[in-house]
């Protein structure tokens, strides 16, 4: 791998600094990307973390935005990656062998639901569903950027109002402990106006034709697709390589950090005015995530059966016992009845494990920078609510909060959405801009999850901060990647 001068350099290879590394290289620029770690993925990796041929996602698992992503569908990735959609996206799990069930099929939903709660989980979502790719576009880019599509985003806007104003959303017990399950992914107050947005978004993808799909081989093999079109138009990725400072580069025209503020402090350094290195320190970090990996030696005896063909449950209950949780977590503790977000990727793809054994992937939140094994608490809350769980695990491994940021330093004190998911932390991620990846330094730009558009695996921080790039030091308008019509 060259140290000489290129005409970008990219620190750190995560979906968002590989979508940006991507997108610079197809406009003909020479791009070298830098990766602390011994292999390019950031939060989408998979690895053999218990036991030989046993493959589990080290953090990302279900990708909502895998098809849905504007730069996901201009880089083509549905042709690049093989996915299986669950017809069930997700579920809520209560006591009493009850669930609320999503079905990608929105009517089917709404009837199982029944009743006014079924009429209002219609109402919610079937207007979002009918201008999905507007929402989409809406929610993916700074606020302060205001909407190509107005209308969608009021009837947008106007839901999240509408369902902050309390703690179920008006839609009862079940629909509204399926609707805070949702807003937990958020990690955080779940009536806040961005827990609420992120349900939405999440709700509304649930029932789309592409639902919440699993990338057979894992969250890595998006990864590997990205790594391949990079080396394909001429770019490298240089790993085992830690970036501390700006001055340490090759010479190169741009430089694009997909990392965290903190870290774009330490490496800007001096050379950073000291306002934006205030405000830099001034970003807030939400509260962790910690997890844990099972091998199984069968199916999760779920106490409702149905719950065997979800990709994604939610192990939570009503939506007052999920912001009693989260409200726990934020202050310091571990909940009595933790929120438990689980993924049986082997629904879609058995290849995971060998024959006999399933892997399960499973985390909860927890005070940042917890260094408690969680293992037995996701144990007894699965078995919760699926009896005799315990019986078929055959190894499992866990990652306390503490150790996800030495895993990947974008994860600060475990936090794994790259800074609170806050109204004013969207708004201003992390600096009040309509092009909040712009730095004061002339060709320096932020594109990690720590910026708008936010967490997922998306790859829009990236995209976006390399068009800006694109435009502002080369010169280039047209980008190379656009999205089909």
């Amino acid at each position: 791998m060259g140290t000489g001068p290129v005409d970008v350099v990219v620190v750190g290879s995560g979906p968002n600094g590989l979508a940006a590394a991507v997108t610079l290289a197809r406009a003909g620029l020479s791009v070298r990307a830098f990766e602390a770690a011994g292999s390019a993925g950031g939060g989408a990796r998979t690895a053999e973390l218990t036991l030989p041929g046993h493959w589990h996602d080290v953090c990302s698992a279900v990708h909502p935005m895998a098809l849905a992503s504007p730069f996901f569908r201009a880089f083509d990735l549905a042709s690049k990656v093989p996915f299986v959609t669950p017809d069930i996206s997700y579920a809520q799990v209560f006591d009493g062998d009850r669930s609320g069930i999503a079905y990608r099929d929105l009517e089917r939903t709404a009837a199982e639901l029944g009743g006014a709660a079924g009429a209002s989980w219609r109402r919610l979502f079937a207007p979002l569903l009918r201008d999905q790719d507007a929402v989409v576009d809406f929610t993916m880019k700074p606020l302060l950027r205001g909407a190509r599509h107005p209308l969608a985003a009021a009837v947008f806007g106007s839901r999240v109002l509408t369902t902050a104003r309390s703690v179920d959303g008006g839609l009862g017990t079940v629909g509204g402990g399926m609707l805070a399950g949702l807003a937990a992914h958020a990690i955080g107050p779940v009536s806040s106006f961005g827990a609420r947005g992120t349900a939405l978004l999440l709700g509304m993808l649930a029932h789309a034709p592409g639902g919440w799909p699993i990338p057979i081989g894992g969250s890595q093999a998006i990864v590997d697709a990205l790594v391949a079109d990079l080396v394909a138009h001429g770019g490298e990725v240089v790993t085992e390589t830690r970036i501390d400072s700006l001055r340490e580069l090759p010479s190169a025209h741009a430089v694009l950090l997909d990392v965290t503020p903190r870290a774009l402090e330490r490496i800007g350094g001096d050379l950073l005015p000291s306002g934006y290195r205030a405000a830099l320190r001034g970003f807030r970090y939400g509260d962790a995530a910690s997890k844990v990996d099972f091998v199984l030696d069968g199916p999760v005896p779920w106490a409702d059966g149905r719950l065997a063909a979800a990709g994604t449950l939610h192990l939570a209950g009503s939506a007052a016992e999920v912001q009693a949780g989260e409200r726990e977590v934020a202050r310091g503790r571990h909940p009595e009845h933790p929120y438990v977000l689980v993924s049986q990727p082997d629904v879609a793809d058995p290849g995971r494990a060998p024959a006999g054994h399933q892997t399960l992937w499973a985390y909860t939140h927890v005070p940042k920078g917890s260094g408690r094994d969680m293992t037995e608490a996701i144990t007894a809350r699965i078995e919760r609510f699926a009896p005799d769980f315990r019986d078929r695990i055959v190894a499992s491994a866990a990652i306390p909060a503490s150790a996800l940021q030495l895993y990947n330093a974008n994860y600060v004190d475990g936090d794994i959405a790259g800074g609170a998911a806050t109204f004013g932390q969207l708004v201003s991620r992390p600096v009040l801009s309509p092009t909040p990846w712009r730095t004061p330094l002339a060709g320096v730009y932020l594109c990690s999850a720590s910026t708008s558009p936010g967490p997922g695996v998306h790859g829009m921080a990236g995209w976006q901060a390399a068009r800006a790039a694109l435009a502002d030091v080369f010169g280039i308008t047209e980008a190379p990647l656009a999205v089909p019509r």
